[in-house]
């Protein structure tokens, strides 16, 4: 698809989007009015899954697979135009991850033991209804990878989507309803309401037929899910600092660092937000970033332009400018580049707002350090304790081994870009939901079941 065609493609999702109006009940797509009839559908379809055999929840994802993939281009560009954030490209590949790398049924393993007294299983099951909700900067990302997880889980789902992505993620609620219906027999395993809004979502949380809330979203909404009492898996704030050393392989930790600080515009919040050098190689990295397509903000009111735009009179990210491409950036503080860069780069103090806010926009801080002890201090500081990410760039083994026992965080990559992080040229499972506050970490199909406990007195022990 060429740019003309792009460009074509996203006026005519724009324009229905604008004639969209608020849908009546309508149960075949999972899209009601209100939210205690949609609870109240997806409680009785829980309970008729859980009846259901294993090879049925593997068809569902299978056939989501199947019928979806032909669909991930249109995903990306109906989130991209609704949004106004990322890029279309960045999205297919996110979608494309989503989609065929989160684990479905597999990922549910029973354990046994046996002994004198019998035999105990320990097995995964469902919790019955769970209200998921997703964000307005990675939507249908985190709508494909939670329904995996969950329908694989034996679980019904309650999706409560950001309004800034309401047209995109009712479109794909829909479809993957219609999916589960088809291969299951069982309306409203996956179901919303026609207007999400805020009141809609704390209504959702309240609601005694939700077993268990996941958030994927910020530190706000998180701490509204942890007061209602019940089972939160919750995904916190997080600011993904990357140590370079003086031993990095400078070439492919430039182009990692740029390739991850700019893909999707920065939207992902395990992205790099700041760049912590070893001062004896950090003027190299920074003309090896330039290089791969950073622009690099050397005079001191251009620096102070951008951070008037990026950083709020609150001391805030813009969130204007969240997930905005460099141009839209560099244009909002008045400062001219020609072509568009990939990435702004800036080298600031460690004390600079750029480096303590999380940003979301493809604006990179860069701190100098005199060696990989004041790197690693200054990591933990920005990273502020929320465990949630952190990269680093070394040949030395025993410092990588340092970094990721010190900073503790749910994700570290070594050596690549962040998003090899959610197993985007990395290995693992993908994952959109990044439970740090609550401990889980990286989710996936086992996160969204009850540890069950079964025994066997006086048999099935053959030693």
């Amino acid at each position: 698809m060429n740019s003309s065609e792009l460009e074509n493609m996203i006026r005519a999702i724009l324009a229905e989007k604008s004639t969209q109006t608020t849908s009546p009940e309508a149960t075949s797509s999972g899209v009601f009015s209100q939210v205690d009839r949609a609870i109240d559908a997806a409680y009785e379809a829980s309970k008729a899954y859980m009846q259901q055999p294993l090879k049925i929840r593997s068809d569902i994802i299978a056939l989501m697979r199947q019928e979806l993939e032909p669909l991930i281009s249109e995903m990306a560009m109906r989130s991209a135009a609704e949004t106004g954030m990322g890029n279309v490209m960045d999205k297919v590949a996110k979608n494309q991850a989503s989609l065929f790398n989160t684990p479905g049924v597999e990922d549910l393993t029973t354990t046994a033991l046996t002994g004198d007294g019998g035999m105990v299983l320990f097995e995964r099951s469902p919790f019955g209804v769970i209200g998921a909700i997703t964000p307005s900067t990675n939507p249908t990302e985190t709508i494909l990878n939670n329904s995996i997880s969950m329908l694989a889980a034996g679980n019904a789902i309650y999706f409560s989507p950001h309004p800034g992505a309401k047209a995109v993620s009712l479109w794909l609620i829909a479809k993957i309803e219609e999916i589960a219906w088809r291969v299951s027999g069982i309306h409203n395993l996956v179901v919303t309401v026609a207007e999400p809004t805020a009141a809609a979502t704390q209504a959702m949380m309240a609601h005694p037929r939700i077993a268990l809330l996941a958030v994927t979203g910020g530190p706000a909404i998180v701490g509204m899910a942890m007061k209602t009492g019940k089972k939160v898996i919750g995904a916190g704030p997080g600011n993904p600092p990357v140590i370079v050393d003086e031993t990095a392989f400078l070439p492919q930790a430039a182009k990692d660092i740029v390739d991850g600080a700019s893909f999707d515009n920065n939207v992902l919040c395990i992205a790099e937000k700041c760049v912590i050098a070893v001062e004896s190689i950090a003027e190299s990295l920074m003309i090896m970033m330039e290089k791969e397509g950073a622009w690099r903000v050397t005079k001191a009111e251009d620096l102070e332009k951008l951070r008037r735009v990026v950083i709020n009179e609150r001391g805030e990210a813009n969130k204007a400018l969240v997930g905005k491409t460099p141009a839209v950036i560099l244009k909002a503080a008045g400062i001219a580049i020609t072509p568009a860069p990939r990435l702004i780069i800036a080298e600031v103090p460690a004390n600079d707002p750029l480096v303590s806010v999380e940003q979301l926009m493809p604006v990179l801080p860069i701190v100098k350090v005199s060696d990989f002890d004041c790197a690693l201090k200054l990591a933990l500081t920005v990273e502020n304790e929320q465990h949630h990410t952190a990269m680093m760039h070394s040949q030395n083994i025993t410092r990588l081994n340092t970094a990721a026992k010190v900073m503790q965080t749910s994700i570290f990559v070594k050596n690549g870009p962040s998003y090899a992080g959610l197993g985007i040229g990395g290995e693992g499972f993908t994952t959109f939901t990044i439970a740090t506050p609550t401990g889980e970490g990286t989710t996936s199909a086992r996160t969204f079941t009850r540890h069950r406990r079964c025994v066997l007195t006086s048999g099935f022990s053959i030693r």
